[in-house]
């Protein structure tokens, strides 16, 4: 079978920069409790699975931070 290579493109009305987490200051959710981590960096809050942080980080501006954490607190996410 052949190998074949994929280019991902961005998606449409992607705005968000490709920001460097290598230095981020990762803080627990859920007074450490929890599976996830939140990062607040250049203006961006990113949050990642604690448990497996070399995985890829969710990115959010304020207003989809704002959002997400608005629907959580309805029950319309499970962050435990």
């Amino acid at each position: 079978m052949a190998e074949s290579t994929i280019q991902q493109q961005p998606l449409m009305g992607w705005d968000k920069p490709e920001l460097d987490l290598s230095n981020a200051q990762w803080q627990s959710s859920s007074r450490g409790l929890g599976d996830v981590q939140i990062a607040f960096v250049e203006g961006f809050i990113a949050m990642r699975n604690s448990g497996s942080p070399q995985s890829p980080s969710l990115i959010f501006t304020p207003a989809e931070w704002g959002a997400f954490v608005s629907g959580a607190r309805e029950g319309e996410f499970d962050l435990t």
